[in-house]
């Protein structure tokens, strides 16, 4: 592989994809169905998504399908179908992937950026790139939790991206919504780091990118400036 190249990579969840729709309307789901299997039960839409945080909270380095399996099982104890996990996970996994689309920004971003750079994804999440609309579009993907590999921030997951780019760290440039999560770690792993600040937040203090982006279009000039700074 060309040394002299950048490999840009990218996170899924929330950078490419555009998850939110999609998880809410496979609760959406899960809901409709609960209530028809059980129509006393006062459960909402907030009940599972409250799930969801309760359980990510003590589970946050496991699997995502794990997690999201016991956040569901959490909710269904509340309207006593304990026994129905099965039934109601294949449902909300059915319903997440049929919703789940790449923002309307990734795909041209990615076209735009093919010719000048290697691009990689690189998630802890399930959100397969071909079940998510982005089919072909990466030379390679790492998803943690495969083949051993542990979630971000662990320095090992950084260290796989580099293998699977084949070039040094610092032709690597990572771009991820989580300033704290990916920005820091992917720098401390050698890396670069572009902040995809859709939200314009306030830049968290000690936050040092090397370079904040409000949408993926503005990344082909961010990377040019990366470019002639340090690469």
């Amino acid at each position: 592989m060309n040394g002299s190249r950048t490999a840009v990579v990218f996170d899924a969840d929330e950078t490419l994809i555009d998850l939110r729709p999609a998880v809410t309307g496979a609760l959406v789901a899960v809901l409709e169905e609960m209530r028809r299997w059980s129509p006393a039960v006062g459960i909402s839409l907030a009940d599972l998504e409250s799930d969801w945080h309760e359980v990510f909270a003590a589970l946050s380095a496991a699997p995502v399908l794990e997690i999201r399996r016991a956040a569901l099982a959490r909710s269904l104890a509340r309207a006593g179908l304990d026994d129905q996990l099965e039934r109601f996970a294949a449902l909300f996994f059915a319903r997440r992937f049929a919703l789940s689309r790449p923002f309307s920004d990734a795909v041209p971003t990615l076209a735009a950026l093919r010719p000048h750079h290697l691009l990689g994804f690189a998630t802890n999440g399930n959100s397969r790139a071909g079940r998510c609309g982005l089919a072909g579009q990466f030379s390679f993907e790492l998803y943690a939790h495969e083949n051993g590999l542990p979630k971000k921030p662990a320095p090992e997951f950084y260290a796989a991206v580099v293998t699977a780019a084949g070039v040094p760290a610092e032709r690597i440039v990572y771009v991820r919504d989580s300033p704290a999560h990916d920005v820091v770690a992917a720098q401390r792993a050698g890396l670069r780091a572009i902040w995809l600040n859709r939200l314009g937040l306030p830049r968290p203090s000690g936050l040092a990118p090397d370079a904040e982006v409000a949408t993926l279009t503005e990344l082909p000039e961010a990377l040019a400036r990366i470019a002639t700074a340090v690469l």
